[in-house]
């Protein structure tokens, strides 16, 4: 696939801390909108890691604890009952787990173009509460249908485990939260700019296997945006090919003249020499360990009916061949797309993504390229 342009866009080094208790660990997986000044919008989501996240007797979580204000509560845990640690988080011994760090959502403005830097929010722009998200916000996706930005993020709670809310506004600054609406282990919700048949539509992902069906997302209805039905699931492929493993929808889907075109991500786990990167390749070749790739792909749907399937991609159109774009912290090579914009001349997308769980990546690629290299597809 031919880009245009792409490059590192926002780093952890570019983000302050909300307070001196916590180190940036990540930046990334930016919900994006276009505002009425041209400008593009970012919600990116920050990872901040406690610094003491442990000492001799006790581990330490963070806790969103304020009903409307940002407050964050540090919950101590006597390590007699924890069975396994590490610096990302810790295990009971009843099987739950805390982590040692807290997300939240950073305000970031860019030029008309989509490339450069205007102006990010020296404090959190978006966070957990008491009652909603109070483990931590993530990976925001966001849509403008007429005037209203409809938000969606995934809610961490002790109660409800990892969900989806959502949340409303007329500007992008101020946001009436009206809660969960995808429930226990759903991620990668989006919704249509425009209703479909007097309906909301919205792809989701719940969290699961595929011992009985090849890999899925699934595309559910709504007439008010709180309550959704009409659950199917969209099989994207049924041959063991590049994304024949775990896929999610990506940002928001685009309409063309063709259809509605999705772009998503599929995992795929391959074995790989131990030192394949470095120095110690001959010495390890023997060895193997399993990398993680997170790959991108396109998905055309029917206009009318967008839980029929018309032509994909038959390989990736972004790979994580960057070294941004490598995890720091586990065997992962990552671009995961969240945010998507059309370009002022509307030719071009400028795509917003997570890049190897560290940090955030801006690509321009024509939309003419990825309707060329859409096949038709029978499943």
């Amino acid at each position: 696939m031919k880009i245009k342009k792409e490059k590192l866009l926002i780093q952890p080094k570019d983000i302050k801390p909300s307070s001196a208790k916590f180190e940036v660990l990540s930046v990334m997986n930016p919900g994006a909108t276009r505002l009425p000044n041209e400008n593009i919008l970012l919600y990116v989501r920050v990872i901040e890691k406690l610094k003491k996240w442990e000492d001799k007797n006790f581990c330490y979580s963070p806790r969103y604890v304020g009903k409307e204000k940002f407050k964050i509560q540090i919950d101590r845990f006597s390590k007699k009952n924890i069975m396994d640690k590490s610096e990302v988080a810790f295990e009971f011994k009843n099987g739950t787990k805390r982590l040692t760090f807290i997300s939240h959502f950073r305000k970031v403005i860019l030029d008309p173009k989509g490339e450069k830097v205007k102006f990010i929010d020296p404090k959190p722009s978006f966070f957990g509460l008491a009652w909603d998200g109070e483990l931590g916000v993530e990976d925001a996706r966001i849509t403008k249908i007429d005037d209203i930005y409809v938000m969606t993020y995934v809610n961490l709670s002790r109660d409800h485990n990892i969900s989806t809310s959502y949340a409303l506004s007329h500007d992008c600054n101020n946001w009436f939260r009206r809660g969960i609406i995808f429930k226990e282990q759903n991620k990668d919700v989006v919704i249509f700019p425009e209703l479909i048949n007097k309906k909301y539509i919205a792809f989701n992902r719940p969290e699961g296997n595929f011992q009985f069906s090849p890999p899925h997302i699934w595309i559910c209805a709504s007439k008010n945006l709180e309550y959704w039905g009409k659950a199917e699931s969209v099989t994207l492929t049924k041959k063991e090919e590049w994304d024949y493993g775990r896929v999610g929808a990506g940002p928001p889907p685009i309409k063309t003249p063709e259809g509605w075109l999705l772009l998503y991500h599929a995992v795929q786990d391959k074995q790989e020499p131990l030192g394949h990167e470095g120095l110690l390749k001959k010495t390890f070749a023997h060895e193997e360990t399993t990398m993680t790739y997170y790959y991108v792909g396109a998905a055309l749907f029917d206009l009318n009916d967008p839980s029929k399937l018309l032509k994909k991609t038959p390989k990736p159109i972004i790979s994580p061949t960057k070294k941004y774009e490598k995890s720091s912290f586990e065997n992962k090579k990552v671009v995961f797309p969240t945010g998507l914009v059309a370009s002022r001349k509307g030719k071009d997308i400028l795509i917003y993504s997570g890049a190897g769980d560290g940090a955030t990546t801006f690509r321009r690629i024509a939309i003419s390229e990825i309707m060329k290299a859409l096949k038709p597809i029978k499943l």
